[in-house]
Parts: structure tokens; sequence; C-alpha cells
């Protein structure tokens, strides 16, 4: 979580849409990533410094980008109906006609629903500050269902937007910039048209705010677990009672991943990056709920939260398709690095991650005649928390 929890994608994207809406032809240079490398200091920087003002900012922000969302689906509903500033595409004549040249084969279908799932990774951030929450599973019961049924039902007629006011070939090469190119196709390429990216962009720091201030969480909890190295350093509000320690990993970790890949189609690799991984962790969960659903008495395992065996054999097998594909090489190649670097650089993480935990748990205890115990408490409000403590051996 700590190598994999980064906010690189939607900083990128705020830098290009700054780009976008102020007329470069070139949105996707490394002028981008300064804009980028400017967004997430700031969000980092506030948090860190008035932590309630963060917050009530990607509030605000979370508002907004509904707003956006409205704004395109109705300006969809403008397009459908033939008011464009260019001549219909007619997208939706011979809606089931397949173009060799824009990819196909399995390759292209589990990496076109690895960047539809990370449209919708946002909402594993309220998952993971669900310790700051009153009554988490009260109120997860009741956001979860509208959050993601509210939030699907937006992209859906965004996306018929899109198709309506894009022709196939540039919604096809638009990449993060798609709802620029709505705008200007509906509205026109006029001073007032190219404002209108702005919102996006905004939206997207609304979305950079949230990341981080989820995620430095994540890295503040498993200091406290002693997890971490130099966990009282990394678990530490001072001096704001923020988690700047915390919060500077993340940025640290942002600030790479931005700067790292080449030139080009930077935001795909990134986004391909970010989701890759949780296949793999999604399946060995999803395992491991399978294995507790038939021992459930073995292991004493007992919790308010529960799935049905059905749902967890589905979700186990799309995530192993998501895992095993990308490995297989693509009918087209569609982006300009190979096809196998972000399933490589995904599994390295989670074996680093792996060696991490081997060398913690395992040969220095042994080097230092001691072992790693962990140590469950119950809380009050039914939460369970875990503490790891070194033990010497007699």
């Amino acid at each position: 979580m700590v190598l994999l929890g980064f906010s690189s994608g939607n900083s990128l994207a705020f830098g290009r849409y700054v780009l976008f809406a102020a007329g470069s032809n070139e949105p996707g240079g490394w002028q981008a990533r300064g804009i980028a490398i400017a967004c997430i200091t700031f969000a980092i920087v506030l948090h860190a410094t008035l932590p309630k003002w963060g917050m009530r900012l990607f509030n605000i922000l979370g508002v907004f980008k509904v707003i956006v969302l409205l704004l395109i689906v109705f300006s969809g509903f403008a397009a459908l109906n033939g008011h464009l500033k260019i001549d219909k595409p007619n997208n939706f004549e011979n809606s089931f006609s397949f173009d060799p040249g824009m990819g196909g084969g399995v390759y292209n279908y589990a990496s076109a629903l690895l960047r539809i799932i990370y449209s919708y990774k946002g909402w594993e951030n309220a998952n993971y500050v669900l310790g700051e929450v009153k009554d988490p599973k009260r109120t997860l019961s009741v956001a979860a269902p509208l959050a993601i049924g509210g939030v699907m039902t937006l992209y859906v007629l965004a996306n018929v937007a899109y198709f309506a006011a894009i022709p196939k070939t540039e919604l096809a090469n638009s990449g993060v910039i798609v709802a620029g190119l709505f705008f200007r196709n509906v509205f026109g390429d006029s001073a007032g048209a190219r404002a209108l990216p702005v919102f996006v962009a905004i939206s997207n720091l609304g979305n950079v705010l949230a990341v981080s201030f989820a995620h430095a969480r994540v890295n503040q909890e498993l200091a406290k677990e002693g997890i971490l190295p130099f966990p009282r350093f990394f678990a530490s509000n001072k001096p704001f009672n923020a988690p700047a320690a915390s919060l500077a990993i993340h940025w640290a970790i942002t600030i790479i991943i931005l700067v790292a890949p080449p030139a080009g189609e930077a935001y795909e690799f990134i986004i391909d990056l970010y989701t890759y991984p949780g296949a793999w962790i999604n399946t060995f969960v999803a395992a491991g709920l399978i294995y507790l659903h038939w021992n459930r008495e073995r292991e004493q395992w007992d919790s308010p939260w529960h799935s049905m065996f059905p749902v967890n054999v589905i979700y186990m097998l799309s995530n192993i398709f998501l895992a095993v594909v990308p490995f297989i090489p693509p009918d087209v190649q569609n982006t300009t690095y190979p096809y196998y670097v972000f399933p490589v650089v995904g599994v390295g993480v989670l074996v680093v991650g792996v060696v991490y935990w081997a060398v913690w748990t395992k040969l220095l205890p042994r080097l230092g005649g001691y072992k790693v115990v962990s140590e469950r408490t119950v809380l009050e409000d039914g939460s369970e928390v875990v503490r790891y403590r070194k033990v010497k051996l007699s």
C-alpha cells in the first residue's frame, strides 16, 4: 500500500487539463508533469498544515465533481439533438461494428477493464478512513450503494455524451483530455468554451486532495502497527495535528511515479500501474474469504460484514483474469511502451513487499534473537486494532 498509494494519475490529469484550457497543442509533455508536481505539493502542504481546511475543500470539490458530470450529461443530451460545432459523428450507427485498428483480443479487454476499475477506485478511500467515521457499518451500508449506483449512472450517461459529440477515431486517441475535446466540439473553440476544461482540472484537484488524505492515514496506521521503519516518526501528528510525515511519504512516491516514466503516454502507464497490482491483492483476498467461508469455526472468525460465496468465487475468477492476461501479447499494440511493462513493474512492487515482510518478520528476528508477535485488541466501538511487538526468546 505504501509504494502503490500515489496520486500521480489525477495530478497529471490536472496538469494536462490546465494546459489544454490554456490552448497548448501538446498538453501531455513535461510541462504537465511540472504542474502535476505543484498540484500534489499544494495538497500535501494543505493537509499537513491546515487539515480541517483540507477536508472541507475536498468535500466541496466532491460536490463540484458531480456538478461537472451533470454538465457533461446534459450537454450530451444537447449533442444527441444535433447541437454541435462539428459534423455529427454518428457513432451510434453500426454500434457493434468492430474496427481491427483499434485493438481487440483479451489483452486489450483486460486493459480496458483495469482502466474502468480505476475510474471507480476512489471509493476505496472511504474504506481507508472508516476509523474516523461514526457508526461505520451503518454509514457504509447506506453510502456504498448510493455512491456507487449514482456514480455508475453518471459515468454511463457521460460516456453516451462523449460518443454523441466526439468522432470514434478522435475518441480512441483522446486519452485523459476526452472531456476537453467534448466541450470543444459542443461549445466551440472560444475563450469561454476553453475555460470549461478548467472545471475538470478543479475536479481532478479534489481527487488528489481526497486520495492524499486517505493514503496518508494508511501510512500512519502501518507506522502505528510497527510495520514501517521509524514508526514513532511516521505515526506522529506533529506539529499541526496532522500526519505530516506520512503525507511526505505519499508525496515522495507520487513525485517518483510522475517523473520516472519516459515522455509519451505517461498517464496510461500510471493508471495501469496503479490499478493492476490490486488484481493480485483482490485475488488473494477473495481466496481468503472463500477459505473462511468453509472454515469459520476452525478459525473462530466472525465479522459484521458478510459476502455471498458465489460472489466471492466470481470476484476471484475475474481478478485472476485481470492479473494474468496482461502478460499475454496483444493482437494490436496501442501504446508506445512494451505491453508487459506495467504488469512486470506491478508484480515487482508486490514482490518487494513480500521480501520486506520476510526480512522484517523472519530474517531480522532470527539474527536478533527475538520473534514478532501480533496482539489484537477490540475497542469499545467494535473495531479491531493489531499491534506488533518484539518478544525476546529465552
